[in-house]
């Protein structure tokens, strides 16, 4: 038979525990998120980081230069990235601030530019033909995206090139989600008329 006065205790000590142990355990908001290095975000991330560059609307001859600024304003604010988006999302983010900056310094004045692959680690080496056949998509893609308002070509870049989900499309521009769908259709919309516009263009020269 079990003494009313130790089961009484007992249970006091249970719960004392267990008090204890939220306090050890605070809930999941609270809890800080561990923050990868810099260098682990440089090796992770540099070619999606690139090629968003790119395909946000940087020129040819400012990739370089914007790609080095966004990792700047990362290592700056690194250590205050919470982990409320995914990391690509707040990469994104600041990569579309840094290329608003560069493409309204090129406005003010005009630069030769240069050839520039779509990734820094493409390779010509192999089949020379399926070299030129990936340069030319590669070309017709930046024409295509260039043919696009700001608005829509965020969002396709997101959308259909970096395979993003669409949530996390309206974390990095801050918009709502019906905002994104719209946005994507009409951009899905303004693609399929781009590539239909070139391929009529191009019959039409050969």
């Amino acid at each position: 038979m079990t003494d009313r006065g130790t089961a009484g205790h007992e249970g006091t000590m249970q719960t004392a525990v267990a008090l204890d142990l939220t306090l050890l355990d605070p809930p999941e908001g609270l809890q800080r998120r561990s923050v990868p290095s810099f260098c682990e975000v440089y090796e992770a991330h540099f070619d999606f980081v690139y090629r968003s560059v790119r395909r946000l609307g940087a020129r040819d001859d400012q990739v370089d230069d914007a790609v080095q600024d966004v990792f700047i304003v990362v290592h700056r604010r690194l250590d205050a990235f919470e982990g409320r988006s995914t990391l690509k999302t707040w990469l994104f983010g600041i990569a579309m601030r840094v290329v608003a900056d560069h493409r309204r310094r090129a406005a003010r004045k005009e630069r030769p530019t240069v050839p520039l692959r779509e990734s820094v680690i493409d390779s010509p080496d192999g089949c020379p033909h399926q070299a030129a056949k990936k340069a030319e998509a590669v070309r017709i893609l930046h024409e295509v995206l260039d043919s696009m308002d700001d608005d829509k070509r965020a969002v396709f870049v997101m959308a259909e090139l970096e395979q993003m989900s669409s949530p996390e499309i309206a974390e990095a521009l801050g918009v709502k989600l019906n905002t994104v769908y719209s946005r994507l259709r009409a951009a899905r919309a303004t693609f399929e008329l781009a590539v239909k516009r070139y391929h009529v263009r191009e019959g039409g020269t050969r």
